[in-house]
């Protein structure tokens, strides 16, 4: 049995399996790619701890968390790795590769499975995170989608896809279409942290010798915010246009977020929202619309009058080369001219207009 050094986090791939000692909401918060929850202390028990260590005294905290530890240590052994074998090699992490963690290794050992702990914890982890994400974006070859509202960028970024580009879903990690209407009904947005997880590892596929489309965004998708050197880079880099036709461009909104219709009260507190932009008045007819399930009208006037206007003023003032833009006409959104859309965009060589 190996007595190493706690391991590195460039070292998680040598292992078995990955165990998040941690608590179960600190591993919803986020965690490595791929581990497993086995927590030490459950949610309720580390503030119950907690509480004992500042207002009673840290030997008191110990003693108790000691025992609960233990009582959980002894439910993992004796059902979650109860199928191990021999020879299975765990890496275990905590918040800072403290206690937690150390407690784990210990039984883990004495049972006779080669199990190491991760030098730093979830911390050290989370530090190359941030340190990939800052490496990786200033080497990507980024071409970047712009288009008014509605004329269907991230269908055509999952068409590049499907045709073997390499792009970054920036609205899929995030879980959120990116618009003041974009959450979707059922789905949480990840946190900050686990965001900035994801897009690590995607990035960390990506040749970068090859072009990554990518979809214009904010800085923020919902409530996610993207890296700040991600926008930045992304707001120097190449622009394509896809300039659909409004008929087309409400086709594929009525489509695509026909979904609103069914929880008409969240659709119009949303639309309260723009009520010191839009003006009592509008945002009244907005809602009537709503309530009556009349989307077409709707999402009709939400183009011309708030998302369209919006666009034209941002698009030149946020990216460095939209003057020079590639720009693609589309009078119909359906699949099939996505799938077109897509092929056409791939064939780019560079940023000459094409309307």
């Amino acid at each position: 049995m190996s007595h190493r050094q706690p391991v590195r986090v460039t070292e998680i791939a040598q292992y078995s399996a990955i165990i998040d000692a941690r608590t179960p909401a600190e591993f919803e918060l986020d965690h490595i790619p791929g581990a497993i929850n086995c927590p030490v202390l459950s949610n309720e028990e580390r503030a119950i701890i907690g509480t004992i260590y500042k207002q009673v005294s840290p030997f008191e905290a110990k003693r108790l968390g000691a025992s609960m530890v233990a009582a959980n240590l002894a439910l993992h052994l004796k059902e979650t790795f109860a199928d191990k074998p021999a020879n299975w090699k765990p890496l275990v992490y905590c918040w800072r590769g403290g206690l937690r963690s150390g407690s784990m290794v210990t039984w883990l050992r004495l049972v006779g499975w080669d199990a190491q702990q991760l030098a730093g914890g979830y911390k050290s982890f989370r530090h190359q995170v941030v340190e990939q994400i800052d490496a990786i974006v200033p080497q990507l070859q980024l071409r970047v989608l712009c288009g008014a509202t509605g004329s269907a960028k991230t269908s055509v970024l999952l068409a590049l896809q499907q045709q073997g580009a390499q792009v970054l879903d920036l609205e899929g990690l995030a879980r959120h279409k990116g618009s003041l209407l974009g959450s979707l009904p059922g789905v949480a947005q990840p946190s900050q942290k686990n965001f900035e997880t994801l897009l690590a590892q995607q990035m960390q596929a990506l040749d970068l010798s090859r072009p990554v489309y990518i979809e214009g965004e904010s800085p923020k998708i919902g409530r996610v915010g993207l890296p700040v050197l991600l926008v930045q880079h992304m707001r120097q880099s190449p622009v394509v246009e896809i300039k659909a036709s409004p008929e087309a461009r409400l086709a594929y909104l009525l489509r695509d977020y026909a979904y609103l219709g069914d929880d008409v009260d969240t659709l119009c507190e949303r639309l309260g929202f723009l009520k010191e932009i839009q003006g009592g008045e509008t945002i009244a007819r907005w809602q009537q619309w709503a309530q009556e399930g009349n989307l077409p009208a709707l999402f009709e006037e939400l183009m011309r009058l708030h998302y369209d206007p919006q666009y034209e003023r941002s698009q030149s003032k946020h990216f460095e080369q939209w003057s020079h833009r590639s720009s693609i006409a589309a009078n119909d959104l359906s699949e099939t001219s996505i799938q077109q859309l897509a092929q056409r965009i791939a064939g780019l060589n560079s940023p000459v207009s094409v309307t």
